[in-house]
């Protein structure tokens, strides 16, 4: 009680700015501090919550004076000035409004108007009751993750605002059009290595749960650079879905692919032959070993793999499929388990093509599936999304953040790129 009793010793004439006039025609509708008064205030104040309510208190009267300022400028004559008769507009009154600041939270100001409604006002705009801060803040915590619940509690708790997880949906919703943006932006016209793997998300759709996979296409620009080309929604996709996908990156200015890393999606192979003719596709070698041991015995593997080995480490295509051919002949009982790496093998052996340098780059999907770590971070809090616009603002949120940090180029880099472009000449210009 003494705290408050002393706060409102120190700011009088601040006390009663969050109530409302009796009278919308009030011609001052709150007090406007003067320098006098902001310096005698100032010379009491003592402790630090002292300084934070006086802040606090001077918002409204703060906007308030802008407003005043905005209308005078306006009609062309100041208050109750004669200049103003017959001009064919004038003032009349006020209309009460409740803002939300990240200084202040919830704070209720009187919006001067004009007889003829043209009165639009640029610190406070129409229809506008949240601070841009405050948005800020709240779109910053939905892209680290927070849920909708976390986040009016965190509002609340910090910067005394009140919110709804409607208010928090509508905020976020202000991003779309960025997204939009974002998707068509332009493309560089060749990325020597490109990956693409699928990342999967509970998502509700026409009343049921289904599972769905966000697909990220990474490429790595001739500097070597990191670059997310794009974040496609879909469920169980075919080879029409890929040649899509992949015709819209040529219409987003995509000539040419030199290595289009993947995991085993159905379709995409012959899609990327299709737009891009020229270019080398690569299997994931990681993930054709997992699906390969998940029919070995346990206590066989040990074994299986050092032979394996020889196969995906060869020096040559051809001492690996002569090591391939010695491995069904010493496994017969994993005969079933081998022949994928026959069926796969077009996209396999596009590995023993290049040299140790480019390897060790598209050896994995690795560099995407780091990415697809860093969303996890983000996305665990929700284990279902309520639609694919809700999963879809939260990726890319995430990625904005993600790709900040994408600003060297990856190791060895001027080795690799020397590489390919003896390798590729007519296609690569350095």
């Amino acid at each position: 009680m003494k705290t408050i009793q002393r706060k409102n010793e120190l700011m009088p004439s601040l006390n009663n700015q969050n109530d409302e006039p009796e009278n919308e025609n009030n011609d001052s509708p709150f007090p406007i501090i003067s320098r006098e008064e902001f310096e005698k205030i100032s010379k009491n104040l003592r402790t630090l919550s002292d300084v934070t309510a006086f802040t606090k208190a001077l918002v409204a009267p703060t906007i308030q004076a802008m407003l005043e300022a905005e209308m005078e400028n306006h009609p062309g004559y100041k208050k109750h000035s004669n200049s103003g008769d017959n001009t064919g507009n004038s003032r009349n009154g006020y209309y009460p409004k409740t803002i939300t600041t990240s200084e202040a939270g919830k704070t209720a100001i009187q919006v001067p108007r004009d007889r003829k409604g043209e009165f639009e006002p640029l610190v406070i705009r129409k229809y506008e009751t949240i601070e841009s801060g405050v948005e800020e803040k709240i779109v910053s915590m939905y892209a680290k993750g927070m849920t909708t619940r976390d986040i009016k509690s965190h509002m609340n708790d910090i910067y005394s605002v009140d919110i709804s997880a409607d208010m928090v949906s509508n905020i976020t919703d202000k991003v779309l059009p960025l997204i939009k943006e974002w998707e068509t932006r332009p493309l560089e016209k060749i990325y020597p290595i490109v990956f693409l793997d699928a990342i999967h998300y509970k998502v509700r759709d026409s009343g049921k749960i289904v599972s769905k996979a966000a697909y990220n296409i990474l490429g790595i620009n001739l500097e070597g650079k990191k670059e997310l080309l794009g974040i496609w929604i879909g469920e169980n996709e075919g080879a029409k879905y890929w040649l899509g996908v992949l015709n819209e990156l040529k219409n987003r200015g995509v000539e040419d692919i030199l290595i289009l890393a993947m995991d085993g999606l159905i379709g995409l192979p012959e899609a990327a032959k299709i737009a891009f003719p020229k270019t080398e596709i690569r299997l994931c070698i990681i993930h054709q070993i997992r699906n390969t041991l998940k029919y070995v015995s346990h206590k066989e593997k040990k074994k299986f793999m050092d032979d394996l080995k020889t196969v995906y480490k060869a020096s040559t295509e051809k001492l690996a499929l002569e090591n391939l051919e010695a491995m069904k002949k010493k496994w017969p009982q994993y005969r079933f388990a081998l022949k994928s790496w026959e069926t796969k093998w077009p996209e396999l052996s596009t590995f023993y093509k290049f040299p140790e340098e480019v390897r060790k780059v598209i050896y994995t999907t690795n560099a995407i599936e780091g990415l697809h770590r860093q969303f996890r971070k983000v996305t665990k809090t929700t284990s279902i999304f309520p639609h694919n616009e809700s999963l879809m603002k939260l990726l890319w949120l995430a990625q904005k953040d993600i790709t900040k940090k994408w600003t060297m180029s990856i190791d060895n880099w001027g080795m690799i790129i020397g590489q390919l472009s003896i390798m590729y000449p007519e296609r690569i210009e350095l």
